[in-house]
């Protein structure tokens, strides 16, 4: 991942109501469109514009049934960004283990 691509996810993770969806869908699994407004009490046009931008970021894809839409939350996107800020923290004397934890 480049530096440009973490620093566009990152700010777009960083709307709190970005950040709700993202943590709703991985707490919940694949969720209808009525059922992330329900919970986030936002209008259907609010989570039309923040389901866009995390699609077009492959954050989040979506497929459509009917007139219904189901969102998934893309996991392997979210690690991508750990893994990113991983090599950040990893030591210089030792390449393959992070600074932070330890962990490889």
């Amino acid at each position: 991942m480049t530096n440009d691509a973490f620093l566009k996810r990152i700010k777009l993770i960083s709307d709190e109501t970005r950040l709700k969806i993202i943590q709703y869908l991985s707490d919940n699994g694949t969720k209808c469109a009525c059922k992330i407004l329900e919970e986030l009490n936002i209008t259907q046009g609010t989570l039309s514009h923040h389901m866009k931008a995390l699609c077009l970021e492959n954050i989040t894809s979506c497929k459509k049934e009917g007139k219904w839409c189901y969102y998934t939350l893309n996991k392997e996107a979210i690690c991508d960004l750990t893994y990113f800020l991983m090599d950040i923290c990893k030591t210089k004397e030792n390449d393959e283990k992070c600074c932070c934890c330890g962990e490889k």
